[in-house]
């Protein structure tokens, strides 16, 4: 055990030396949101997509929940997310965020909603909707990290938590998104070393054999039973391969990591990279918790407990550290990059945008880092809030956030940035339509879902969250449909917001 703490402490250090040797690059809302002028490299680029897009939600939560559940066709929710959310999105999507940003000065996605559609009532509205959404999302990750050093360390979830916030909030306070792009690099070799560490340990334990046969039967879902219906296993995991992969299209932490990658050269790399991490990540988290079906101590025990427990049971003493920071890397990676993302949109697009629209450079920086603080009490006041006292729907609204979100902007983003013809009506209906869709589709379907029971509103409420992987699906179609129709219905972009977007100069645009 005193090995294992050192290692935790040492790795704590080295973050709050990443915050001492970044502090002096972070002087202007630039330097502090995208890292200045120049923007990164590709390999610091790359890291920090992949260590946002998996935290410790995908270990923790999603392969142990669903990698029991499924067996080995859980693998197909990583293979998804290599290949849908990192490797298409990056070819997709990176080098068109970057030119069409910079034509418009854009430095957040409220901030480009606004200036690419004209309309500052959209900042506005998407900023309020980014920062509400991403709280419980935040949340969730603090309660998957909590769980995983309650029960293999004896720490209480509590302390975890206070923790893991004020060393996030120490390192993105001082060196901003510099600062998270470094150590997002160090945390994602962290993390490749401790996947290929944590296999190892698992799949060379008595209780597994090394051919598994016994579940070499799992990797589809169809004509399996409970694999029938809206609510049987082949359309979860469709949902999820879905919900997970697309999603990332239109996250304002993921997509943010576009606006700071430096040239043509940079996004090659990035590519790559960024697909390579996605591959080994995605893939041995799910697998690992299909092994779970090797260990029946975690059978019956609560989703977020069954790797923890197979921690205990396979990883040797001493090392067990290592593994840990695991998953403390890819926690922190996230949570930096989404306490990065929900201050900046207050504080550029409503502070500045709206408040005190004379703010000087040096009082924007302030109140975006004050506001980091902020997020990142909130959301472990709410995580601790969850832990107390049971309120499970913060835990099945980190599905839900992530499916709102995606569904209110990825129609109005990945559209806008293909098609000239995409109007201001078109990305209110997006909007709108997707928190309509979500609400009355998580009412609807814990009514109806054979589970439950009770019928009360409660009850409906808990069941109807947890289809929250079809309900995001159907809203991110649902957004895609509705803006190409609205599009086609409404009055089309002025001539020089289209000019401001696609058209103008631009010395350094990547071809």
């Amino acid at each position: 055990m005193a090995i294992d703490i050192t290692v935790l402490i040492l790795y704590a250090l080295s973050m709050v030396g990443v915050a001492v040797y970044t502090k002096n690059r972070s002087g202007s809302v630039d330097d502090f949101l995208l890292a200045g002028k120049r923007g990164l490299n590709g390999w610091l680029t790359a890291f920090a997509y992949g260590t946002t897009y998996f935290s410790a939600v995908i270990f923790i939560g999603y392969a142990g929940q669903f990698g029991r559940a499924y067996g080995l066709a859980s693998v197909w929710i990583g293979i998804g997310n290599a290949l849908i959310g990192t490797l298409i999105a990056w070819l997709v999507l990176a080098k068109r965020t970057k030119n069409m940003t910079r034509r418009l000065g854009a430095k957040t996605m409220p901030d480009f909603f606004e200036k690419r559609y004209g309309s500052h009532g959209l900042k506005i509205v998407s900023s309020i909707i980014i920062f509400i959404f991403l709280i419980p999302y935040s949340a969730s990750v603090y309660n998957g990290l909590s769980s995983l050093f309650e029960i293999v360390f004896g720490i209480p979830g509590w302390a975890v938590m206070i923790a893991l916030a004020l060393l996030t909030a120490v390192y993105l306070f001082f060196g901003g998104y510099f600062a998270t792009a470094l150590s997002d690099f160090i945390q994602g070799i962290i993390m490749i070393i401790g996947v290929i560490l944590m296999v190892i340990f698992f799949m060379s334990n008595e209780r597994v054999n090394w051919d598994i046969s016994a579940i070499a039967d799992s990797w589809f879902t169809f004509g399996k039973a409970g694999s029938e219906g809206i609510f049987g296993s082949t359309v979860s995991l469709i949902s999820l391969i879905l919900l997970t992969s697309l999603g990332v299209w239109a996250l304002p932490q993921t997509i943010h990591k576009y606006y700071a990658i430096r040239d043509k050269k940079a996004i090659t790399q990035g590519v790559v990279v960024s697909t390579a991490f996605a591959l080994i990540i995605g893939f041995v988290a799910y697998f690992t918790g299909a092994l779970s079906f090797f260990f029946p101590e975690t059978q019956g025990i609560p989703d977020g407990a069954v790797i923890p427990t197979m921690f205990n049971l396979a990883i040797p003493a001493g090392l067990t550290g290592v593994i840990a920071v695991l998953i403390l890397s890819a926690s922190m990676s996230t949570l930096s990059s989404v306490s990065l993302a929900s201050a900046s949109v207050i504080a550029v697009d409503l502070y500045k945008g709206s408040i005190k629209k004379d703010a000087t450079d040096k009082q924007v920086n302030l109140v975006m880092r004050a506001l980091t603080l902020v997020f990142v009490l909130i959301s472990v006041v709410l995580a601790i809030l969850n832990e107390k006292l049971g309120i499970a729907a913060i835990a099945y609204m980190m599905g839900v956030s992530w499916g709102t979100l995606a569904g209110c902007f990825i129609g109005p983003y990945v559209l806008g940035l293909l098609w000239k013809r995409v109007t201001k009506a078109a990305v209110y209906t997006s909007i709108i339509s997707s928190l309509v869709i979500t609400v009355t589709l998580v009412i609807t379907l814990g009514y109806i879902n054979p589970q439950n029971t009770d019928l009360s509103f409660g009850s409906a409420l808990k069941y109807g969250m947890q289809s929250s992987p079809l309900i995001g699906v159907i809203c991110m179609i649902s957004s895609l449909l509705l803006t190409a129709l609205v599009s086609l219905f409404t009055r089309a972009p002025s001539e020089s917001v289209i000019e401001n977007a696609f058209n103008s100069p631009l010395e350094d645009e990547i071809a």
